[in-house]
């Protein structure tokens, strides 16, 4: 087993950092745009699709 050595982990987290390719401010806020938009039109999307198994439901079962 391998002896723990916490100055040679942090050196290795710096190296690993420093390969890192960071997005720019611009495709963060692109990305995040994107992200909410799909949400909302998921969202969107099973709510028609729960109201039009709802009413199916209720026609169908005579329920409601």
């Amino acid at each position: 087993m391998a002896k723990l050595d916490p100055a040679q982990f942090v050196r290795d987290v710096r190296t690993e950092v420093s390969r890192v390719t960071w997005p720019s401010r611009r495709e963060t806020l692109i990305t995040t745009g994107l992200v909410l938009a799909m949400s909302a039109l998921a969202a969107v999307f099973f709510l028609i699709t729960d109201q039009v198994i709802a009413f199916a439901m209720r026609r169908f079962l005579g329920l409601g």
